[in-house]
């Protein structure tokens, strides 16, 4: 019998000052069984980084959510549609293979990509030459003890404020204070 996806529901309050955003996101993330909670985690703030271009590439007009991730290695962790239904940003996490973040940029106006864990300078050496082609590609490093200090955050049920000014995102649950600055590699 296969294992079920855990849910999670989060209340994200979003206050982007870099990019004058400032919006309240009720999201469902749904962790496959493999999942980790740092890797979900990122996931969110992947998007609480990304969700400006809701306002600034869609004129508010769009749709910004979760994609399978994990269950569907052909959809985005995250991605942001507009009311056409074209894919104006997709959002991808982790340290992939080069084959699906080059179809994603064929499929997608913008791709980023956020990468964390230790392994990810590794990742990136081995693959900076075959990812240096597409210019809509743009890839971002998430400090390994920022990663691991958002893990205590993930519940079931959380409220989340995230604040974003000059790169660094700050994230807050009330009793806990992430700070993270992603450093641009392409």
């Amino acid at each position: 019998m296969a294992l079920k996806s855990t849910i999670f529901k989060a209340s994200l309050q979003i206050a982007d000052i870099d990019h004058a955003y400032y919006a309240d996101h009720l999201l469902t993330l749904a962790r496959h069984p493999s999942e980790t909670d740092e890797r979900m985690m990122i996931r969110l703030c992947a998007l609480a980084l990304q969700a400006h271009q809701l306002q600034t590439v869609c004129g508010g007009d769009g749709t910004l959510a979760f994609g399978a991730g994990l269950s569907d290695p052909n959809e985005p962790d995250a991605w942001l549609r507009d009311y056409t239904g074209l894919t104006r940003l997709w959002i991808e996490v982790g340290q992939p293979e080069d084959k699906p973040l080059l179809k994603a940029c064929n499929k997608a106006d913008a791709v980023v990509l956020y990468c964390f864990s230790q392994a990810a300078e590794i990742w990136w050496r081995g693959m900076q030459a075959k990812l240096a082609r597409p210019p809509n590609l743009s890839v971002w490093r998430i400090p390994t003890s920022a990663a691991q200090a958002l893990i205590p955050m993930a519940q079931r049920n959380m409220q989340l404020q995230a604040t974003i000014q000059e790169g660094v995102l700050m994230l807050s649950d009330g009793a806990r204070h992430v700070d993270m600055e992603p450093v641009r590699w392409k």
